[in-house]
């Protein structure tokens, strides 16, 4: 498996995804809590909500499954969505003062957005991974689930990959449900708005 050329962008990839996906607007929130900019919190918690499909990604790929490079993809293009689909929101952010949370958080955004994009495009060429009966053999493939099996074995060293993944599937599912309801329900009743009508 040493022969596969991208494996360095790979993991260059899930060290960007740690700082711009999980740390910077873990920080975010906390500030945007302390200074009580309640535009900001609102969006980083759909923010969280959303990104947690990324999540469950990771304890896919422990259990090696196809499906996560289906998840991965949809949780790379509903991140930018969700930081930009809410007109109130996008509004109050926009008048609130200038400052550096605010200059912060607009930085972050259009860095996330950007690395979404990209991070979709680039996985593009992988979602035949997700019909492949012999994922782990294939190393273009198994190259994505290294970084998740690092994770394992810091995180959940005791814990076998199939119950992990088995912890997916059961997220995945409630995240399915959950978006299927927003979609077919809560979406049709407030529209745009963050806040419900």
């Amino acid at each position: 498996m040493n022969d596969v050329w991208f494996r360095q962008l790979v993991w260059i990839d899930y060290r960007l995804a740690v700082l711009f996906l999980m740390l910077i607007p873990l920080i975010l929130l906390v500030w945007a809590y302390v200074q009580q900019a309640q535009g900001i919190q609102k969006l980083l918690t759909i923010y969280w909500r959303v990104s947690s499909l990324l999540a469950i990604t990771v304890y896919l790929m422990i259990a090696q499954y196809p499906v996560s490079f289906i998840s991965g993809l949809i949780g790379q293009i509903l991140i930018p969505i969700s930081l930009w689909f809410w007109v109130d929101l996008n509004d109050e952010i926009e008048y609130q003062p200038s400052g550096a949370l605010k200059l912060t958080f607009t930085s972050w955004r259009w860095a996330v957005s950007v690395y979404s994009i990209l991070g979709t495009i680039a996985l593009i060429p992988f979602v035949g991974c997700a019909f492949s009966g012999n994922v782990g053999q294939n190393p273009a493939c198994s190259v994505w689930f290294e970084a998740p099996l690092v994770f394992k074995d810091y995180f959940h060293h005791n814990s076998k990959p199939a119950f992990l993944g088995f912890l997916g599937i059961v997220g995945l599912i409630i995240y399915v449900l959950y978006l299927s309801y927003f979609v077919l329900v809560k979406l049709g009743k407030q529209g745009r708005s963050a806040t419900p009508q």
